[in-house]
């Protein structure tokens, strides 16, 4: 259990167990040890023994069953956020499954957060993604080094990445993303943490950085918390998911008085998997139909 104060991982983790090993390998090697590591399964019942003798932080299983048949990411990452913060946790970082942590990642998001203790304002901290190619996410444990990763990588190009030691401070909601952020239970608690009426793939995060903006949140973008995203090769249109990002994005709609991901429903729009609404949003096409039964 953490004690009072500590800083502990949350990792949601379907599947993808080699790339949990590959953050496995990153924990251990932080600058400052996370006290713990909270591993949400999601209807994967052998986490246990993947984890099973990895280095690196304790680990605290937490198992969250499917709904319906799909990914309850949302639920998920609430109750890895809720059995954080009951055992101790004073800084939590959510980082997802894909992603080795930088070897200051760990120490940038407690110290950013805990300086921030007698703020009003709830603050979420965020990291700078890197994207690694397939070789170097193949690299095996004996050849990884930090050198390797960096190199074997790039940034995203529309996200915030300040030099490493310097915070920006941002506003824009539209920014976020739930791959490497950070906050206190007191923040989570503020903004309501993740609407668990999302399923499956897409628009919860989007949904997460209004309520941060309308809680009158702020976002700190820090230079040095540094995540490297492993390649998976799933980088293209997601039309396996477009029955969750149409019935996500209509939920979002329904909130916030817009569509979200509007980039991918033009394109499924394009192959005739959707179709408008008549009233600014979409709709799932018979061929899309087709495809969800085929799944």
């Amino acid at each position: 259990m953490t004690g009072a104060g500590g800083v502990t991982v949350v990792t949601i983790v379907h599947g993808r167990h080699d790339h949990l090993r590959g953050q496995r390998w990153g924990l251990e090697r932080q600058e400052r040890l996370p006290d713990e590591h909270v591993v949400v399964a999601m209807g994967d019942p052998v986490i246990g023994d993947v984890l099973e003798g990895t280095p690196g932080p304790p680990v605290h299983l937490v198992d969250v069953p499917l709904r319906e048949g799909r990914l309850p990411l949302a639920a998920a990452r609430n109750a890895g956020v809720a059995a954080a913060a009951a055992r101790g946790a004073g800084v939590v970082v959510l980082l997802d499954v894909d992603c080795i942590p930088g070897p200051r990642l760990v120490g940038c998001y407690a110290a950013a957060l805990e300086s921030r203790r007698s703020a009003t304002r709830p603050a979420v901290a965020c990291g700078v993604v890197r994207y690694l190619d397939a070789a170097t996410t193949a690299l095996p444990d004996e050849q990884r080094t930090w050198r390797a990763l960096e190199q074997g990588s790039a940034p995203h190009a529309a996200r915030p990445a300040p030099p490493p030691g310097t915070v920006r401070v941002g506003h824009d909601p539209l920014l976020f993303w739930s791959l490497s952020f950070a906050v206190t239970p007191t923040t989570w608690e503020r903004v309501g943490g993740f609407d668990e009426g999302y399923l499956g793939y897409g628009g919860e995060d989007t949904d997460f950085g209004q309520r941060v903006a309308a809680a009158d949140g702020t976002f700190l973008w820090l230079g040095g918390a540094t995540a490297y995203h492993q390649h998976h090769g799933t980088s293209g249109l997601p039309v396996q998911h477009v029955r969750d990002i149409v019935e996500n994005g209509a939920r979002f709609a329904a909130r916030w008085g817009w569509w979200p991901m509007r980039g991918w429903l033009d394109a499924f729009e394009d192959l005739g998997l959707v179709a408008a609404d008549g009233d600014g949003g979409f709709v799932l096409t018979r061929a899309a139909h087709g495809r969800v039964g085929r799944r």
